[in-house]
């Protein structure tokens, strides 16, 4: 795995790298601004960017927009992004095209060495790894939406562990259901979010996008 990151924190930024590179990762670039992150990413061609939301010189949205622009430029490039706070308008701007390959972390993550591993791999493989808390902050605030309100108590368990970018096998251990059971709810869900099959979007990804979406909405 080949990976380009960017990190205004000098100490952070390469104890991340030591940390991959002992997991055997290959870290090709590691910058310090989202300009540099966007010119790394063009020489390289890597299979994950690892970015920091609130990069020089505004500290505020940095990472996000450079993230967007690189997938733009590379369509299907997986993006882990990692932030100190709940950053809630990620979700629109980097799953609005309806493709995987999209992580959000809380930086604290990073310490918890397999769940941070976990979720670098799942984002390259082309799922979702969102951070559990920052599912738990917009659950309680999604219930402006009629079709959220048409999910049952656990087609709602199921939405947001598949929104933390867990697998179906995952969801029927955590929830000690089945597989098939798992497999009905989320069929379940898509129906009640009006999400009709779709070769040009993955309708997992849509689900997600929509339940976090709705959490933004005053």
């Amino acid at each position: 795995m080949r990976i380009v990151m960017a990190e205004d924190d000098p100490l952070l930024r390469e104890g991340l790298a030591l940390l991959l590179r002992a997991e055997a990762l290959d870290v090709v670039a590691k910058v310090g601004s989202a300009d540099e992150v966007l010119d790394a990413i063009d020489a390289h061609r890597p299979d994950v960017a690892i970015l920091d939301v609130r990069m020089p010189p505004t500290h505020t949205d940095e990472g996000i927009r450079a993230a967007v622009e690189a997938r733009r430029r590379h369509p299907g490039l997986a993006v882990l992004v990692l932030s100190a706070y709940v950053e809630q308008s990620f979700a629109t701007d980097l799953l609005t095209d309806g493709v995987g390959g999209i992580g959000y972390l809380l930086k604290e993550r990073v310490g918890r060495v397999e769940e941070f591993l976990d979720a670098l791999h799942r984002v390259a493989a082309g799922g979702t790894a969102i951070d559990p808390e920052v599912v738990s902050q917009l659950f309680t605030r999604s219930r402006q939406d009629v079709r959220l309100e048409r999910l049952t108590p656990r087609e709602r368990d199921v939405l947001a562990l598949m929104a933390e970018g867990l697998g179906n096998i995952a969801i029927a251990q955590r929830l000690v259901v089945t597989d098939g059971a798992v497999h009905k709810h989320i069929r379940n869900i898509f129906a009640k979010l009006d999400l009709a099959p779709n070769q040009q979007v993955d309708r997992r990804v849509a689900a997600i996008l929509h339940y976090l979406e709705n959490a933004r909405r005053p």
